[in-house]
């Protein structure tokens, strides 16, 4: 348990990012504390110009193009069982479900194999990577 001094709770560990920095290892702000405070900050005028400058730069089109080349191709598998799921959800042969877990409406689906891709469980952003820190990388990814 750790108490995040912004909302001033107790909340669980995983509730707070990592930071080697501290000496638990663990931020200040809990992760939803975080959330607001960046979202406060990102519309500000001089985060958006330094955004757009950036993304100007030659460093800041590399960046771009490099991370969206290097997921498609480092995982194309994975990919393509993205976009199955995301076609099935549109064309309404799959149907999102709650958290198996808690029963969150905000759900990720979840493929344990990525070579079976409409065979997914529905996890909740905090189960779906409480599961992959247990059991790590789902198969055939």
């Amino acid at each position: 348990m750790k108490h995040c001094n912004t909302c001033d709770t107790s909340k669980q560990n995983d509730d707070f990012h990592k930071r080697a920095a501290s000496i638990d290892g663990l931020a200040a702000r809990c992760k939803s504390c975080q959330s607001e405070y960046d979202k406060t900050r990102a519309n500000k005028p001089h985060r958006i110009m330094a955004r757009r400058e950036y993304a100007r730069t030659e460093a800041g089109k590399q960046a771009a193009t490099k991370a969206k080349v290097s997921y498609i191709q480092r995982n194309p598998t994975k990919r393509q069982a993205h976009n199955q799921v995301a076609n099935a959800l549109r064309d309404g042969r799959l149907e999102k479900q709650p958290c198996e877990v808690c029963g969150e409406k905000e759900v990720h689906a979840h493929h344990d194999d990525y070579a079976k891709p409409l065979d997914v469980r529905w996890l909740c952003n905090k189960h779906h990577n409480e599961w992959h820190r247990i059991h790590g990388e789902a198969a055939n990814g």
